[in-house]
């Protein structure tokens, strides 16, 4: 590969306004078709499922989990709430990123129905949730649907486990152990006979976020004029289209080592950057005319230095001339305090004085004077071009030229060639080269944190480690069920070399000469929403998995329905209040009479 062609430049798109979509006849009739939503933590999706061609198999909104409300004066009760692609861009509010008190999912919930419902929300709504969700989430999100939006039934689901569906409708109901990574965490999911079995999934704590919070430190420590320009939007960036994960991780090490191999490897980010220097960009009347300026901005601050002297040298002189007036008038005791006051010695040295001050008080409004007569300056000359210029007025355009140089040596530098010295050697500098990010072996640390948690110094085990507790849970003949359908899917799964990796743990720790089979999602990022709209669309007439208005009221908004993609409902057990017996109240009572009022004893 070229030299040249492994700079990349940063795209550092802006994100567009979602529009308002209004909802075909084909939605409603002959009855509402369910709205699928995907709630993930890097990216919310919303779409239709219908069976019916016209209606889109696809999602209709896409945008970032994100939720943005201006604080202050203006983040009262009518502030505005900026959610997902109105924001344009993330990076200028993260410096101003705050936990909202109370905030919950109703800004995203509002801002779907405002686009695909228009405020009309008599649809069945298929949801995602989390792993293992609490039920008090879960109950709070039913409260908000059934009680704010009227829906006539909602169902719960996993978005791991609706691409784990998606992908393997035809062999449904199967085994396998699903292998999500997201935005924020990873899970290892077991799956008997098309159930999820709870007891036996475990969590890491390490997705994409943290992903890009590493690769940032890395590249602001290697880089630290270009602290600023290292953003979290452009770390996502590299991990995206810039990143793989090694087979083997210390042997990929090992050939990063070599300089050919460095060299053949290395990508090159280009960070934005302007080759334009100032002076060059002004044109000579601009620099004409920035010249004028900058010279009226000085007379101005002469002529208010000039004021000031002024009024202090003219109190001064009244002082002087007030301390006269009393040898004048023979009031010599007066006469010799004010001198001593004065610092001086006699009436000879008063006199001085007052002529030096008066001149210069004179000297000052002359200058005053001129200046308000002489507004218009030529810049060009600095100099007088005739001889009949009075002298202050010379005097004072010299000191306004010179002032000019002094505060704006920029100017004195913008004079035509011909009088600048030419040097012979002229230093070679590439402006872009310096604004190169140099991506090495920064392109497989960053998403090693998943396999080996301890780089960034968490106390965890790895997908490799938390995979085999897993499977040693089971008996022999389940272990050998599940790693026959190895599923992995997420958005942090999009690595080239993942599903190697996993081939190669999965080696290491299975028996000698056993089998195993490892599947990616054809499409990770959105197969969870495509499980869903086919569950959406299977199960629209049955009732299973709904949960409708009546559930919700009789059971309560933690109450789940189970199905081949949701989560296990394990209901609150309250224990049971046992009846305080006569025996059980004797003692209170005898408790009570030997204390007495209170209010006596107090």
């Amino acid at each position: 590969m070229a030299a040249g062609s492994r700079v990349f430049a940063f795209r550092d798109a802006r994100w567009a306004p979602d529009p308002v979509l209004e909802p075909s006849a084909a939605v409603r009739t002959p009855q509402p078709v369910p709205l699928v939503i995907d709630n993930g933590s890097f990216q919310t999706r919303a779409g239709w499922a219908s069976p019916d061609p016209a209606v889109p198999a696809e999602p209709l909104l896409r945008f970032r989990s994100l939720a943005a409300r201006s604080r202050g004066a203006r983040g009262g009760a009518g502030a505005e709430t900026q959610v997902g692609n109105d924001l344009g861009s993330p990076e200028p509010l993260r410096w101003l990123l705050r936990s909202i008190p109370g905030f919950t999912l109703h800004p995203f919930i509002i801002f779907l129905f405002s686009c695909l419902l228009q405020g009309c929300v008599d649809h069945p709504i298929v949801l995602t949730e989390a792993v293992c969700n609490p039920l008090y989430s879960r109950q709070m999100m039913s409260e908000l649907l059934f009680e704010c939006y009227q829906v006539p039934k909602v169902s719960y689901g996993v978005d791991s486990l609706y691409s784990f569906y998606h992908n393997r409708r035809q062999n449904w109901p199967c085994s396998g152990l699903v292998i999500s990574s997201g935005y924020q965490c990873t899970h290892i999911l077991p799956v008997l006979e098309g159930r999820l079995d709870a007891k036996n999934c475990k969590r890491i704590n390490l997705g994409g976020c943290q992903a890009a919070v590493y690769l940032q430190r890395l590249l602001q420590l290697k880089y630290p004029g270009h602290f600023a320009a290292i953003t979290l939007s452009r770390m996502e960036e590299i991990l995206h289209e810039h990143s793989y994960i090694a087979e083997d991780y210390i042997e990929e090490l090992q050939k990063w080592r070599s300089p050919e191999y460095y060299e053949n490897n290395m990508h090159k980010m280009q960070l934005p950057f302007s080759n334009k220097l100032l002076g060059s960009t002004l044109t000579s009347e601009e620099k004409q005319e920035r010249r004028q300026q900058q010279l009226r901005r000085l007379q101005e601050l002469n002529a208010r230095r000039r004021e000031e002297k002024l009024q202090l040298d003219q109190e001064r002189l009244d002082r002087l001339l007030y301390v006269q007036e009393l040898l004048e008038d023979g009031q010599m005791d007066q006469f010799h305090k004010a001198l001593v006051e004065l610092n001086m010695d006699s009436a000879e040295e008063l006199q001085s004085y007052i002529n030096k001050l008066s001149l210069s008080v004179e000297q000052t409004k002359q200058k005053i004077l001129q200046a308000e007569v002489n507004i218009e300056v030529d810049v060009v000359d600095s100099k007088p071009e005739t001889p009949d210029l009075d002298p202050l007025g010379s005097e004072q355009s010299l000191e306004d030229v010179e002032s000019i140089n002094e505060f704006e040596p920029l100017f004195a530098e913008e004079q035509p060639e011909v009088e600048k010295p030419v040097a012979a050697v002229q230093p070679v500098f590439n402006l872009a080269e310096y604004h190169q990010l140099f991506l090495g072996t920064e392109r497989i640390r960053a998403p090693e944190i998943v396999f080996q948690p301890s780089l960034i110094g968490e106390d965890q085990a790895g997908i490799a480690e938390t995979m085999q507790y897993v499977l040693e849970r089971y008996s022999k003949e389940q272990q050998a069920i599940l790693v026959q359908n190895v599923f992995l899917t997420g958005g942090n799964t999009m690595y080239p070399g993942l599903k190697a990796r996993v081939q190669k743990e999965l080696l290491e720790m299975r028996p000698f000469k056993s089998s195993f089979q490892v599947h990616l999602a054809s499409s990770p990022v959105l197969d969870a929403w495509y499980g869903a709209r086919d569950w959406a669309v299977e199960y629209m007439t049955r009732e299973e998995g709904w949960i409708t208005r009546k559930d919700y009221e009789e059971k309560g908004g933690e109450y789940l329905k189970e199905h081949c993609a949701s989560n296990v409902y394990v209901p609150i057990r309250l224990p049971k209040q046992v009846p305080r017996t006569a025996e059980a109240l004797a003692p209170s009572r005898a408790l009570t009479s030997s204390t007495g009022n209170p209010c006596e004893q107090a």
